[in-house]
């Protein structure tokens, strides 16, 4: 495996880090958002960024709903797609079907 290819469990921390920074939340803030109790919120959403826990599905989906991101992105290894879903996830459901009508194309050519 490369240097520039993170493991599968690097890339849940980077991810959720990433979409925490970018929505401007505090670890604390994210936890409570997603229905962590405050007085572990901040503990556990750290832990989570260090890789020292994986969170249920279950609690990957609620820090993705606060993060206004897919569950997807926050697992997924590849910058590109993981950017592409993280701009898909912010569409009306309108605008995801013409994306996905245009990408359709792309693949054909």
């Amino acid at each position: 495996m490369s240097r520039d290819t993170p493991t599968s469990d690097a890339v849940f921390p980077r991810r959720l880090k990433q979409a925490r920074l970018r929505s401007g939340f505090t670890q604390e803030q994210l936890g409570i958002q997603a229905g962590i109790d405050e007085f572990s919120a901040s503990t556990r959403v750290n832990q989570y960024e260090k890789g020292k826990h994986t969170p249920a599905i279950q609690t990957s989906q609620r820090l993705a709903r606060a993060l206004l991101v897919p569950t997807g992105f926050l697992y997924e290894d590849d910058d590109l797609i993981a950017n592409l879903l993280a701009v898909a996830g912010r569409l009306s459901k309108e605008k995801k079907r013409a994306l996905l009508a245009s990408a359709e194309k792309l693949a054909q050519e």
